[in-house]
């Protein structure tokens, strides 16, 4: 490969001013860019400067400081010829004509390593080239640089350390390679570069197995490849076969029989190098296996089970018959079914693997048992003597029939003729089957024949009653019996039940009837047995019919029912209510339920019975007591004139009508609640007390209650006067009828007074404390039981000091009644 030297030109850029700078007091000092010899700095202008000098200063060497100067109008410069890898201290001083410093300003830079140079580059990879180049001290990395000679290609990529290696290139294409070394100050300049080519691709190797020893190699071509090398190597061997080619196709032969081998597989180009490799592996197909034995197999199905010798890298194998079943497994036997009977075959086995099927194996016959005659029959010339008759197989040697009872009586015939001779007997059933035999043996299943006699009558019928319409007819099953039919006489003979089931019901007959039932067992081959003796049974009576229901006494209802059947019939009345029952039983038309409770609805039901069961029930008509009166009332006087009535709920009551009745009139109020406020009440008169109940639908029940009188009458023309003496009376006049004790209260803003006044006075004194005081009086009526009434109205009074003995009635109001 050729050396490309390329000349580096250093440029050193001097940037001036266009223009007159502005005038600064200092200066700012940047380090524009470094490489491994020199350093570009910038910096701003000092107004007054005619010149410019920077001065390198190596901070740890003792080499020499290095300087450039600039003229006044230069703004960025660089200094050359300094030692790679070494710290500078970068001093800027403008200055004027006099070489007087004006300002100056420093800062400290690291110059790159030095260049690298490249040892070798070489390829072993289709898409990447390795570069080995010698370090240089001071480096902490390194930049591979990679161009194509066509210029269409550039990229970079970091090493560590030597070598590196430049990957994502094209396959045999020649690249341009160079390397720079990098610090904290930079990166060097590129190193003398070198050219290299990638190597060629790996051939695409394709094998199969022709064959149970022959593998069969192929690969398109690979550009630029002029020879191909294949390694093969024996799975578990060390042993290599090496083969070059210019072909695109090779055969390996001799090979062993199911033998996996691995091939590698690298093409050479023009200059001698391998390139990439790539292995492929390949197992030959399986050698053929050797069958060992082939046997029927029992059970339901008829199958045949094959065995073989397992042979070397099979994964599988493949059994096929003559009659084109088979069957696939990775054991060393395998089942095949269904077969038929009578048949003779043979079955071959192949084994599989990854590369494909072996030659089959050697064909094995095998044969099968003779098939059981399909067509069966037992025939009955005379009563009791019966023969089994079947038709002929072919390929049998001798027959074997069985007959059994289904009682589990058996017998058993071995001949070589086409019928067996056995006795029958009457109502049994005979399950018939025959085995035919030769040298394979015989079936495992053969087909059943039913042969049924004539079926007997059942002896232990018994009818009963189950619902008053239906009779249940139950009996023992009888031999032979397929199905039984069931009839009644009473019904023209009717089919009622055609079952197979020992029971029937014989549903919708007429109550309180006599019926005659027959039950016939059949036989579909033999017909039916008519035979058989009747059984006689009676239905349940008719329902009788509530015609009405009359209340006699508070508790006491008569109910009028009909009577449809017999006279030794009872009937039973029923009244249900949520909570209680009550009944009454009669044999006429009439009965009395007794001591029903008041405000409580009940269903009442009529049932008739006999000694041969009850009826359905009637049709239920609703019978409603009347509600219950409430337990307590208490009678509260409000006011004079009002009264509050309250009592507790009546059981079925809905609404109550309460009524205060006297020789004055009376107060009547209708509520859902229980209680009512009543007005018009007359004081001092005695009322009677009503409440009637009614229940939602109108039922009414009167209620009469212990009777109250009303409080005594609160006195009028209550008048309040100021004696000579400094006391006070109070007078009014009396509205009872009657003589009442009264009470008086006085209440003023400096004292209250109370006196007290017998039954006929209509005054009272009370001796004053003080005078011009305002009262306020309530002149009450005390009862019998020493209760003051507490509804009387108040009055107000304004009593003035001695000049004037009448009272003045200031103002008059109500007070609250507590």
């Amino acid at each position: 490969m050729g050396m490309v030297r390329l000349h580096r030109i250093k440029l050193f850029l001097l940037l001036t001013f266009t223009g007159v700078c502005t005038a600064q007091n200092d200066i700012t000092l940047s380090v524009f860019t470094v490489t491994s010899k020199s350093m570009t700095v910038q910096w701003s202008g000092h107004s007054g400067a005619s010149s410019y000098k920077i001065t390198a200063t190596p901070k740890n060497s003792p080499e020499q400081p290095v300087f450039a100067q600039f003229s006044g109008n230069t703004v960025m410069g660089s200094v050359n010829s300094l030692s790679p890898n070494t710290v500078y201290t970068m001093q800027l001083e403008a200055m004027d004509n006099a070489l007087n410093v004006l300002s100056s300003a420093e800062t400290v830079e690291t110059t790159a390593p030095d260049v690298p140079s490249i040892d070798q580059a070489y390829s072993k990879n289709s898409d990447s080239i390795t570069v080995e180049f010698a370090e240089v001290s001071g480096a902490t990395g390194y930049i591979l640089r990679a161009e194509s000679t066509t210029g269409d290609f550039f990229f970079e990529t970091p090493a560590g350390e030597s070598p590196g290696t430049v990957v994502g290139l094209q396959p045999y294409t020649d690249y341009i390679l160079s390397v720079m070394s990098v610090n904290s100050g930079g990166r060097s300049q590129p190193s003398y570069p070198i050219e290299a080519r990638t190597v060629v691709v790996a051939p695409k190797l394709n094998t199969s197995s022709p064959s149970n020893g022959s593998i069969l190699v192929t690969w398109p071509p690979v550009d630029h490849a002029i020879r191909y090398t294949l390694i093969m190597i024996r799975e578990g061997s060390s042993t290599r076969l090496i083969l070059n080619t210019t072909d695109t196709t090779v055969t390996f032969d001799n090979l062993e029989p199911g033998v996996s081998y691995c091939i590698k597989g690298m093409a050479w180009d023009a200059e001698g190098r391998t390139g990439d490799d790539l292995t492929v592996c390949q197992i030959t197909r399986p050698p053929s296996p050797d069958v060992t034995q082939v046997q029927l197999t029992p059970g339901r199905s008829l199958g045949i089970a094959v065995y073989w010798m397992t042979v070397q890298g099979a994964t599988s194998y493949l059994v096929l018959a003559s009659n084109g079943q088979n069957c696939n497994t990775s054991d060393s036997y395998c089942f095949i079914s269904p077969q038929e009977c009578g048949q003779n075959h043979s079955v071959t086995v192949t084994a599989y693997n990854d590369a494909g099927p072996s030659s089959p194996s050697q064909s094995v016959g095998y044969i099968t048992y003779p098939c059981p005659p399909k067509n069966i029959w037992v025939e009955e010339p005379t009563a009791g003597n019966c023969s089994v008759v079947w038709e002929e197989v072919p390929l049998v040697e001798y027959y074997v029939a069985f007959i059994k009872r289904d009682d589990g009586t058996e017998k058993s015939c071995n001949t070589t003729k086409t019928t067996c001779q056995f006795f029958c007997m009457c109502g049994y059933t005979y399950l018939t089957s025959v085995f035919p035999y030769n040298q394979a043996g015989t079936s495992l299943f053969a087909d059943v024949r039913n042969y049924t006699t004539v079926p007997c009558c059942p002896q232990d019928v018994t009818v009963k009653l189950v619902s008053t319409e239906t009779l249940e007819v139950m009996w023992s099953p009888v031999k032979g019996a397929e199905l039984y039919e069931t009839t009644a006489a009473q019904t023209n003979n009717v089919l009622h039940c055609n079952d197979t089931s020992p029971v029937c019901a014989l549903s919708d007959l007429t109550c309180n009837s006599l019926y005659s039932v027959t039950v016939t067992p059949c036989s579909e081959l033999r017909g039916c047995n008519h035979t058989c003796t009747p059984r006689r049974h009676e239905t349940a009576p008719c329902a009788p019919e509530i015609l009405s229901m009359t209340q006699t006494t508070n508790s006491t209802y008569t109910v009028l029912i009909s009577t449809p059947n017999s006279p030794n019939t009872n009937y039973t009345i029923s009244a249900t209510g949520r909570y209680d029952r009550y009944t009454c039983q009669s044999r006429n038309n009439s009965c009395d339920l007794t001591q029903l409770p008041c405000g409580t609805i009940y269903e009442v039901t009529a049932v008739a019975s006999t000694a041969v069961g009850k009826s359905l029930p009637g049709y239920s008509k609703t019978l409603e007591t009347g509600p219950c009166c409430p337990s307590t009332v208490d009678v509260t006087q409000v006011t004079q004139a009002m009264t509050n009535l309250t009592w507790s709920p009546g059981t079925g009551a809905g609404s109550y009508i309460a009524t205060l009745v006297s020789p004055r009139g009376e107060a009547k109020c209708h509520t859902l609640d229980t209680h009512c406020l009543m007005g018009c009440i007359t004081c001092g008169t005695n009322y009677s007390v009503q409440l009637d109940a009614i229940s939602s639908t109108g039922h009414k029940s009167q209620c009469h209650y212990r009777g109250f009188s009303s409080s005594a009458c609160c006195p009028t023309g209550v008048k309040l006067y100021r004696r000579t003496n400094n006391s006070l009376r109070v007078y009014w006049r009396s509205s009872s009828p009657q003589a009442y004790n009264h009470t008086v209260e006085l209440y003023g803003t400096g004292a209250n007074y109370t006196c007290f006044a017998a039954a006929g006075s209509m005054y009272c004194d009370i001796q004053e404390g003080t005078c011009g005081d305002v009262y306020t009086v309530v002149v009450a009526p005390v009862g019998k039981s020493g209760v003051k009434v507490s509804f009387c109205l108040p009055r107000t009074y304004s009593v003035p000091c001695p000049g004037s003995n009448a009272g003045m009635v200031i103002s008059r109001r109500r007070r609250s009644v507590k």
